[in-house]
């Protein structure tokens, strides 16, 4: 079997549609639709069926995408070996961040992977819904992306998860607000504040419902935003307290103080996902490595300051 029409196979697989799977690999649907037959003379059976306007995998063809990824595994394993031999981890990597880590972490990593020759690395941002990281495995190399801990929503998925951090999440305070001067915060402190909210589906708002079921009331979000930035000016402007991260939001302005929270999980768990044929690549592996690295002195460096 050809590798490739493989490949668009489990592409289906993940994808869910063969337009979908189109525009991501730069064909037009009736030639994937093409391929996939051919593929389906090649394997002796169905592999998909017409359900509703598209298709679905049937069993065999689920059996096979599964197989498909084992097979880009193997090549992928392959190619870095001969990588390391050669000691050449070059080639293109995409990355997707979003934004604090994108702020605070990437501008060291890409400048500590400029120095290895022929390994290009082009990164972007966005900040998705939680369940929403997983999916854009399929369109970058490398997804950093965040969740608390204990939800996994990539669960299940065959991803590669590479630890990063886990970061505290403080509660950000005008420097002239009355809980300034207290050493922590708990829920009975802070549910009668007006709060600065994350859109639905973020993963701080799960914080927010634990102070809520802790204090025994509904919060008053006033505003909500995905931007850090946009939060932190609201804060500043004494229009809310909000989650601000310890590690990753930058040097704080002397307008806004961090408090930790106490009586609730209040941390994040930051991660680098990557499919597991992608994850074999020897110039995935060496971007990987130095976001570990880079991660780790920017956690130790809180811990001394």
């Amino acid at each position: 079997m050809d590798v490739r029409r493989l490949d668009l196979l489990r592409e289906l697989a993940e994808r869910g549609s063969v337009t979908a799977v189109a525009e991501a690999t730069g064909r037009t649907p009736s030639a994937v639709s093409q391929q996939l037959k051919v593929l389906e003379r090649e394997a002796g059976m169905p592999l998909t069926e017409r359900s509703g306007r598209g298709v679905v995998l049937t069993s065999a063809g689920h059996a096979l995408a599964r197989s498909a990824a084992d097979v880009a595994i193997a090549l992928e394993r392959a190619t870095a070996l001969w990588d390391e031999f050669r000691n050449h981890p070059s080639g293109e990597v995409s990355l997707l961040t979003f934004p604090t880590v994108g702020a605070t972490l990437l501008p060291a990593v890409l400048t500590d992977l400029a120095e290895v020759a022929g390994l290009v690395v082009h990164a972007t941002d966005l900040d998705p819904e939680l369940a929403e990281f997983a999916d854009l495995t399929s369109d970058f190399d490398i997804v950093l992306a965040h969740t608390m801990p204990g939800v996994l929503p990539w669960g299940g998925r065959g991803l590669k998860a590479v630890p990063l951090l886990t970061e505290p999440l403080d509660i950000g305070l005008p420097a002239d607000h009355r809980l300034a001067g207290r050493a922590h915060l708990t829920p009975a402190d802070l549910v009668d504040e007006t709060w600065l909210g994350v859109p639905p589906g973020f993963p701080f708002e799960r914080i927010l419902h634990a102070i809520e079921q802790q204090a025994g009331q509904r919060a008053k979000v006033s505003q909500r935003f995905s931007d850090m930035r946009i939060i932190e000016a609201f804060i500043e402007a004494g229009l809310g307290i909000a989650f601000v991260p310890r590690f990753t939001s930058g040097t704080m302005p002397d307008s806004i103080v961090l408090k930790p929270l106490r009586g609730v999980a209040s941390a994040r768990q930051i991660v680098a996902l990557v499919r597991p044929d992608v994850a074999e690549r020897l110039a995935v592996r060496t971007v990987l490595d130095v976001l570990v690295a880079r991660a780790s002195r920017l956690e130790q460096a809180h811990a001394t300051a």
